[in-house]
């Protein structure tokens, strides 16, 4: 009953956006079908296409460098090329674009060389370079932890039989690593069009940009987008679990076929393509993770000093630093633990009791992570308006952490259901046979054993939380700022020194979340 009312919850939102929609005063169909409609879902495809394509390609050439040749310094590239996850999408926006602004340290230094820099990153090409270059690790990550585990026998025989490593990679290789690469092109695919920070600062109207822009006087025609995003973003989560379950048949027939203490692949020499490999991974990590870092310095430091002399002060004291930290922080650790609590259920149901109502309950909660943080935020923000038992809850807390918990829940799932599987049955049989309760075996028994797998998954909700804008824009109560949003209100502002500041703060945070959630973790495996 816990589970069916968490799958109840989560697909509320989904489901009020399709019912305004059907029960809207304009037909659904011609809603649909307008150019007003089309045109930015054509250019959210547009750009998701592209980003995908590109961070596919990218992602899987960085991961075959850093894991299969020998390129200098390979452990330590292998900790940096998946840091630009640290940034949110529109803080990277925003660093690159103030970086070649006037007075930012591209412009300037470009100045001092004598180039007059006109360069404006803007529209398709400034989102399709800035989302490439800032979730090209969602790819990355899968495949070079793909690439660590493959089965070697079949790259040697191909070696043996005189193919070239080029030829290895295609005809061998690939092929093994192509379900990752799919399932992680397409989670940038789903991770595009929902973005909201990085098109809006770029001027690109995607539909997040049309559902935003029109809440409040065309609602009609927002529910409508909504619910073309969602569509849309459902499609995609279910054709990369189809990806997914594909691809683990093949490694379980691939593994059963591997050669018996079969040992880790030889590294392949780079020889004269040493220059150019290594030029790319710094190439990317430069533009992706020191780029942005030194933009957003350079600022916060030339305000600081600009302070310091006697100039124009900050617009900053600390308060404006100190609330949205402490918010940012509590927020994410109250959405983790209640995140966890509320999926818990449903890793009982899916792990220990397998069944069709418990895979059902699964797919809603997961289903929950496509729909985009906007759509969540909207069709709750109306929800409450509408429902007059629930009027009460119109901008207020509760409903901004509901939005976080049905978005970003699903991240929580699969570590909870790894940890509740982890608990070993003989100890659950022996507390009952000593006496224990229900509630008492719960938490003197199971949920000590369970705590580091549920901490991972609250630790990626926390992560994910403090980095989320658009909900926590629509949904967040009167006054409440967190770092994300404090930071995309000084920037719209054109407080570029304090927004540097923000920017840094909170780019300090998720650094920190994603080495001990990501990279460590990683490494580990490795």
């Amino acid at each position: 009953m816990a589970a069916v009312l968490v799958a109840a919850a989560f697909a509320l939102p989904g489901g009020y956006v399709a019912w305004r929609v059907i029960g809207g005063t304009e037909s659904p169909l011609a809603l649909l079908t307008t150019s007003r409609t089309l045109s930015p879902l054509w250019r959210t495809v547009q750009l998701a296409v592209l980003v995908s394509a590109s961070t596919a390609v990218l992602g899987t050439a960085l991961a075959w460098v850093t894991t299969r040749t020998d390129l200098f310094g390979r452990r330590f590239w292998r900790v940096v090329v998946p840091l630009p996850l640290v940034y949110p999408s529109f803080v990277g926006a925003a660093a690159f674009i103030s970086g070649l602004t006037p007075g930012g340290i591209v412009h300037d230094l470009a100045a001092d060389l004598g180039f007059d820099l006109t360069l404006r990153l803007h529209g398709l090409t400034g989102a399709w370079l800035v989302l490439t270059l800032f979730t090209y690790p969602y790819v990355y990550l899968p495949v070079a932890a793909r690439l660590a585990s493959l089965p070697t026998a079949f790259e040697e025989n191909a070696r043996l039989l005189g193919d070239r490593p080029a030829r290895v990679f295609s005809r061998v290789v690939l092929p093994q690593i192509a379900s990752s690469v799919a399932a992680g092109s397409l989670l940038v695919f789903l991770y595009t069009v929902s973005d909201f920070g990085a098109v809006h600062l770029m001027r690109f109207e995607t539909l997040t940009q049309t559902i935003f822009r029109t809440r409040l006087f065309d609602r009609d025609r927002s529910f409508a987008l909504a619910l073309l995003l969602l569509v849309l973003a459902l499609v995609v989560v279910a054709a990369e679990r189809t990806i997914a379950r594909a691809g683990a048949r093949r490694g379980a027939l691939l593994t059963g076929d591997a050669t018996v203490g079969d040992r880790r692949a030889l590294t392949v020499p780079l020889g004269r393509w040493t220059a150019p490999a290594t030029g790319l991974v710094a190439g990317v990590v430069g533009l992706a993770l020191v780029a942005p870092a030194v933009s957003l310095a350079d600022w916060g430091l030339f305000g600081w000093i600009r302070s310091r002399r006697g100039g124009a002060p900050l617009r900053l004291d600390w308060d404006d630093v100190l609330a949205p930290t402490w918010n940012t922080v509590w927020i994410g650790v109250t959405t983790a633990v209640i995140a966890v609590a509320v999926v818990l259920p449903v890793a009982y149901l899916t792990t220990r009791h397998q069944s069709r109502l418990g895979g059902a309950v699964n797919a809603v909660v997961v289903a929950g992570f496509a729909i985009p943080g906007l759509v969540v935020a909207l069709s709750l923000i109306f929800w409450t308006m509408h429902a007059s038992p629930f009027d009460f809850l119109i901008g207020s807390m509760p409903v901004l952490v509901f939005a976080y918990v049905v978005h970003f829940g699903a991240q929580a799932v699969r570590t909870a259901q790894v940890a509740v599987d982890a608990v070993p049955a003989r100890m659950e049989d022996a507390a009952r046979l000593l006496g224990a309760g229900r509630l008492r075996r719960l938490a003197t028994v199971e949920l000590p054993l369970m705590l580091p797998g549920l901490a991972a998954g609250a630790g990626l909700v926390m992560l994910s939380t403090m980095k989320e804008l658009p909900a926590t824009l629509l949904a967040s109560p009167i006054g409440f700022r967190t770092l994300a949003t404090q930071v995309w209100g000084t920037y719209e502002a054109l407080f570029l020194p304090e927004m540097a500041i923000l920017a840094l703060i909170l780019v300090l945070i998720s650094a920190l979340m994603t080495w001990l959630l990501v990279v460590r973790r990683s490494d580990h495996l490795r």
